[in-house]
């Protein structure tokens, strides 16, 4: 290849400059490589998104809540850096856990579980956690669950917005789901029953089980990709999450509606696609099926997501910070209305 093929750009070293934001580092890190590189596409494609107001859709896996990572999510929120949230139900347990004033312990590993068990504490690698505490969440949970007295089966989205406006009433703390109800930002939990929320709803021995329509979450997500202009999609972790979002769009075409594709795709994710798991599928893979635009602006980047998270969300936001406010809002309850009427 020619010496100055307009192909190719010079690896630029980073330097160290004491008066640069991240968001500054960040753009050097683009002219390097490897997964630096990626970590700053993946901001640059995170902001694009913001400035065409696309519809972001945030797929969260992985223990992110006990991590530390519960402000940088509720900021996401409250910022409208993401419109929809698609959750496991173990992170969006732990986020009541700490809303209600609770706390996830630092701890080490490797440790003597048999010794955790004998006094009472839970392990998520080097995060510890009191059973107690976590059992009265699940009494809280329960509680709750009683009071809806619902006479229809609920969508996981109109679960967490009724909870949310009960943990506004009795929590200590801003979470994940308290923000979304002020921001209007709908939650979805497919795999609801796999988390300690499904352990406590199991327990109703007063009366009927309160029911779900997760079919529901399915055409409601499909009318809000179709009806948007555009879709954007961030992937923390893979795992259900990432599948029920990516799904969206093969739902949506099966429903006759008019779709092409999420049209930007990030994934922060550890897991080799070599495997054939859905958390290690490549955006590549994902064009094979139609969840993602041919012409896509896409990057995985191979990270822990507790190390890429805090770095992307401060540089976003400085990148974003003179036009974020006016972002446009999508109008999520007519999208909501369209699937009730279909």
């Amino acid at each position: 290849m020619p010496r100055h093929s307009p192909m190719l750009r010079p690896v630029q070293p980073v330097d160290v400059r004491l008066e640069s934001r991240v968001s500054d580092l960040l753009r050097q890190m683009s002219k390097t490589a490897f997964q630096g590189k990626n970590l700053s596409l993946a901001v640059q494609i995170w902001v694009e998104m913001l400035k065409q107001n696309v519809t972001i859709l945030l797929g969260l896996a992985g223990a992110l809540i006990p991590a530390g990572m519960r402000c940088l999510l509720v900021y996401l929120i409250e910022k409208r850096m993401i419109d929809c949230l698609v959750s496991t139900g173990a992170n969006l347990f732990h986020d009541i856990h700490e809303t209600l004033g609770k706390n996830h312990w630092q701890g080490f590993c490797p440790v003597d579980d048999i010794a955790l068990k004998k006094k009472g504490i839970d392990r998520i690698y080097d995060v510890f956690a009191w059973e107690k505490e976590f059992s009265q969440v699940d009494r809280y949970i329960l509680d709750f669950a009683r009071s809806l007295k619902a006479p229809a089966p609920l969508t996981t989205r109109e679960f967490f917005y009724h909870l949310g406006k009960q943990l506004l009433r009795d929590g200590q703390r801003e979470g994940l789901i308290t923000s979304a109800v002020g921001a209007g930002v709908p939650i979805y939990c497919p795999a609801l029953g796999d988390s300690s929320i499904g352990i406590a709803l199991a327990q109703n021995k007063k009366g009927p089980l309160l029911l779900f329509d997760l079919v529901a979450d399915v055409q409601e997500t499909a009318y809000i990709v179709a009806q948007s202009k555009a879709t954007g999609v961030i992937f923390l972790g893979g795992g259900t999450p990432k599948n029920f979002i990516q799904q969206t769009e093969v739902t949506a075409n099966m429903m006759g509606l008019k779709v092409r594709g999420h049209r930007y795709a990030v994934q922060v994710t550890t897991d080799a696609p070599h495997w054939g798991g859905l958390s290690g599928c490549t955006f590549e893979e994902s064009q094979s099926w139609g969840k993602i635009s041919e012409n896509a602006q896409k990057v995985t980047l191979y990270c822990d997501s507790t190390l890429a998270l805090p770095l992307m969300v401060t540089a976003v936001a400085q990148e974003s910070a003179g036009f974020l406010s006016r972002r446009k809002r999508p109008e999520m309850g007519k999208l909501w209305s369209l699937a009730k009427k279909k």
